[in-house]
């Protein structure tokens, strides 16, 4: 039996399940300012997934890759809404949101 497509889908799961509230978080406590920090990593995990063998390690690094690249719309959609009042706002930063 072949156990690669399970693995991957798990992986691919608790990735995505991961960076949903890594967002959340990263919004909350320093706003959209580090959305650098996904674009770099994205970038870096989907390149060194073009160079590695190992199906499940390359599937994951592009999984990985993909999803900091996506948060990083994630990360400006999260700022929207939490002005809609969808989502909790940090009153430290109160500012930022007017």
């Amino acid at each position: 039996m072949y156990f690669n497509g399970i693995i991957i889908a798990f992986l691919t799961f608790m990735i995505i399940g991961l960076c949903h509230p890594l967002v959340i978080k990263l919004e909350y406590y320093t706003g959209t300012r580090y959305w650098w920090t996904f674009l770099v990593t994205g970038i870096i995990c989907v390149s060194a997934a073009l160079f590695i063998e190992n199906v499940i390690l390359s599937s994951i690094l592009g999984v990985s890759g993909a999803s900091l690249l996506w948060g990083i719309g994630e990360l400006f959609a999260q700022k929207k809404r939490v002005q809609k009042g969808w989502f909790p706002m940090n009153p430290k930063r109160k500012h930022e949101y007017e």
